[in-house]
């Protein structure tokens, strides 16, 4: 709606001039042909002829040529305009020459130059007009017909003015909207990231160990069906499916929730790798705990539980050290198995593992490392404190 207002009111403006344009030039002819010298075949009065015609054919054409960007038609019309006006003062110092100068000198300024430049050219133009008129002894109404033109051809400057204000607001709104799409996209792409690290980790955790106690009661079953180790195993399976479920559940009810996994289920999680993958974990806390944003909290959690994860499928230690330091400028996670046998290394191209552990410390602005060591495999997260 507001958008609109401008437009019309230009509209109106240029429909009143295009009007006005007729009668105008018809008062430009009039005044130079009963304006001594006037109109006549020959001398001086030749010469009124030509600039005046000059001048009408110079209006028309400007008005037939106003475009964005200028062309090279429309900056000769208008410098004819301006010439013959010239020529008008020169020949013919009582006629309409001046208010064809300041004519002129609108049209080239609202047309060929830039804001900052029109505008002093106009006041100067009809300062110097309004000055030659009063040297010259022309009377009042010559001078209330000139300020007339300024204000006249001033509206319709500051209409063309108006026209570019409101095509520079619609093109900055629609950069504006196109930001803003940019904005809603990157934060879709943002949350589908996140809710894919977020499931990868859970099922990955859950997974992994059901797989690993399945297969342990596959082959139990097939050397032994009445083997007691079966219904423990099962029992594990069965304790890992619903721990995983419970798991998945809440990390998408609690997605986006300040109240999601942190440090403080990292004992639980140490507690859980020792009963299911009958290794012992041990866990161990240092410094002094301060708090933490929920997606650091998230993060280290998650670390911690891919990180077992990844000696669960690929490692058989014969322990397992969970540590987590609070540091006076970082936090710090270190998972290290220890094995009997060399360590085996994870492929980084098998799912995104450590490879979204990764995405999951920079976005936090910290940092992970993972390598072989000489007796396992070891995993460091760091986050800022």
């Amino acid at each position: 709606m507001h958008t609109e207002e401008p437009a019309l009111t230009r509209l109106r403006v240029v429909r009143w001039m295009q009007l006005l344009t007729p009668l105008m030039l018809a008062w430009f002819v009039w005044a130079a042909a009963v304006t001594g010298p006037g109109f006549g075949p020959s001398g001086q009065e030749l010469v009124v002829v030509l600039a005046t015609a000059t001048f009408v054919a110079g209006v028309f054409g400007r008005n037939a040529t106003v475009r964005r960007p200028v062309r090279p038609a429309h900056v000769v019309f208008v410098a004819a305009m301006l010439v013959s006006s010239v020529t008008l003062v020169a020949v013919q110092p009582g006629g309409p020459g001046s208010v064809g100068v300041l004519v002129a000198v609108l049209c080239a300024a609202t047309g060929l130059m830039p804001v900052r430049v029109a505008v002093p050219v106009l006041i100067a133009a009809f300062v110097v007009l309004e000055m030659a008129a009063s040297i010259t002894g022309q009377d009042f109404g010559f001078l209330a017909v000139l300020a007339g033109f300024a204000v006249l051809f001033g509206l319709m400057y500051l209409a063309f003015r108006l026209a570019e204000a409101q095509r520079q607001t619609k093109r900055l709104l629609a950069e504006r909207e196109a930001g803003q799409a940019a904005l809603a996209e990157a934060a879709v792409l943002a949350e589908r990231q996140r809710l894919a690290r977020e499931m990868h980790d859970v099922l990955a955790h859950s997974l992994s160990g059901l797989s690993l106690q399945l297969e342990g009661a596959r082959m139990l079953v097939a050397q032994d069906p009445a083997d007691p180790q079966l219904v423990v195993a099962i029992d594990r399976a069965q304790h890992l499916a619903r721990n995983g479920l419970e798991e998945a559940r809440r990390a998408i009810g609690l997605l986006r929730d300040d109240d999601l996994p942190g440090p403080d289920r990292l004992a639980g999680l140490a507690e859980q790798f020792t009963r299911d993958q009958a290794v012992p974990c041990e866990f161990a806390v240092s410094g002094e705990p301060h708090p933490l944003e929920s997606q650091a909290r998230l993060a280290i959690y998650r670390v911690a539980q891919e990180a077992l994860t990844n000696v669960t499928r690929h490692a058989s230690p014969t322990r397992v050290s969970l540590r987590l330091a609070y540091e006076a400028t970082d936090t710090r996670l270190i998972v290290e198995d220890f094995a009997a046998g060399p360590p085996v290394i994870p492929d980084e191209t098998d799912g995104y593992g450590l490879s979204g552990m990764r995405e999951r410390a920079e976005l936090l602005g910290g940092t992970l490392s993972a390598g072989a060591t000489g007796h396992g495999f070891r995993v460091e997260l760091a986050v800022p404190a």
